[in-house]
């Protein structure tokens, strides 16, 4: 059911006037504002009481009068306009959406779990109502507020329900907005087994990887999975260990689960302020959580010169880190490092970098896409570097269907540490196919 926009719009200039009153009377008797849950508490009475109001008015006169339902769609309707994301936010509470997509107010995608998309209804009246919608989200999510103007014309934001919103204004005819949902907040490598992500045998060594400190870098393509893995992965770290996640917005989440990782702490990046100030990167966020006392660094997407902090850290007694990173294949991850290690101040030459990676990688995961199927295709352990190639065995290559099945073996090294954490060998041994049969 949709309500009247005009409805809507209405009853939340009622309310809004009703919250500005209090808050002045707040301030004129020297009280403090309310907290946000109170102020939402507050927002939701008077809501009722202005649809209760209605209601009598229209007993009064003579005039039908809104059934239940509609009057709880027009109360969520104005709740989600004063205080969520207005129109937008019925998209955000559909589980079964993936991804949003809207090219000015009107033009709005969204794909579905199951691969459809669809075209649905306008988001906002007009475009300079989407961005003030937009404006009013940078003010209230994340962090610290963050701009959406001229000066400042692009966006990038987590949502409170983990979700990672992203948008451009004055770049393009329309302000365009772009929000990738993650339908799985807390994720386990058990969960990825149903959905066909990984089997036995990956989800066994995957455990042992994170229980012997393996740092591992986990690429793929946009929309692949990696994020889920990643959460998923973290999963199996003891909940004794200090973790500090680094993200250019918030996006993992591992905070949010106190009874899986008790001792985490969770940085974003800031954008300088107008005066060009301010700003923290990537790469200082890595520095910074070096003097944190870390047990393991995670950065939730590595895309620029910040892979050379973190590189340093994975190989100096942060083992066990993580990162995702967007690349073709796991062979392809090490261009993609040198690429980005390039850029950093320190100008390593290739042969310096590649050594670096050797030094601190210990696994490169992939993950591919067909369709609507995630899974993982390639595992690769980083063994040695020669000059101007990282040097790697493929220890779980495409099986016939693409999924990753046993490949090179693992080290001798290597397969005694994971044995050490309970990795059973013979796993490595039995057929593709066998966890289903």
């Amino acid at each position: 059911m949709t309500s009247d926009v005009a409805l809507v719009a209405g009853l939340r200039s009622e309310v809004l006037a009703a919250l500005s009153e209090n808050e002045r009377a707040l301030r004129d008797g020297g009280r403090p504002g309310l907290r946000t849950g109170d102020e939402q508490a507050l927002g939701r009475q008077l809501i009722s009481e202005a649809l209760e109001r209605r209601a009598r008015e229209a007993l009064t006169v003579g005039t039908p009068v809104m059934s239940s339902d509609e009057e709880d769609d027009l109360a969520r309707a104005t709740f989600d306009a004063l205080f969520r994301l207005d129109r937008l936010q019925r998209l955000l509470d559909d589980p079964e959406i993936e991804n949003i997509n809207a090219n000015g107010c009107d033009v709005v995608w969204v794909r579905y779990a199951d691969g459809r998309r669809e075209r649905v209804g306008s988001i906002a009246d007009s475009n300079d109502e989407l961005v003030e919608m937009l404006r009013t989200a940078a003010a209230r999510m994340g962090i610290g507020e963050r701009r959406f103007d001229l000066g400042s014309p692009s966006l990038s934001l987590s949502m409170p329900d983990g979700s990672r919103l992203f948008a451009l204004m004055a770049l393009a005819a329309q302000p365009c907005v772009s929000i990738r949902r993650h339908r799985y907040l807390r994720v386990t490598p058990d969960d990825l087994i149903k959905k066909g992500t990984l089997d036995v045998a990956l989800r066994e060594f995957l455990r042992s990887a994170m229980r012997a400190k393996k740092s591992c870098i986990i690429c793929g393509g946009i929309g692949a999975g990696k994020t889920t893995l990643l959460r998923a992965m973290a999963a199996d770290i003891p909940p004794t260990e200090r973790l500090i996640t680094i993200e250019d917005s918030l996006e993992l989440g591992l905070e949010r689960f106190p009874e899986l990782h008790p001792d985490v702490v969770a940085l974003e990046a800031r954008e300088p302020n107008l005066e060009g100030e301010g700003g923290v990167s990537l790469a200082e966020l890595v520095r910074f959580a070096l003097r944190m006392s870390p047990d393991r660094v995670i950065v939730g997407e590595t895309r620029g010169e910040e892979v050379l902090a973190l590189l340093n850290a994975m190989s100096q007694g942060t083992d066990g880190s993580m990162a995702t990173l967007h690349a073709s294949s796991s062979k392809g991850a090490f261009s993609k490092l040198a690429t980005y290690a390039v850029q950093a101040p320190e100008r390593l030459p290739l042969e310096a970098t590649n050594l670096l990676v050797a030094n601190a990688v210990h696994f490169v995961i992939h993950l591919a896409q067909d369709g609507e199927r995630r899974f993982i295709s390639s595992v690769r352990e980083v063994v040695d570097a020669e000059g101007q190639m990282v040097v790697s065995n493929e220890v779980f290559r495409p099986g016939p269907d693409g999924r990753a099945v046993p490949g090179v073996p693992l080290r001798s090294d290597t397969l005694d540490q994971l044995a050490a954490v309970g990795f059973d060998p013979g796993l490595l041994d039995r057929p593709q196919g066998w966890w289903e049969q």
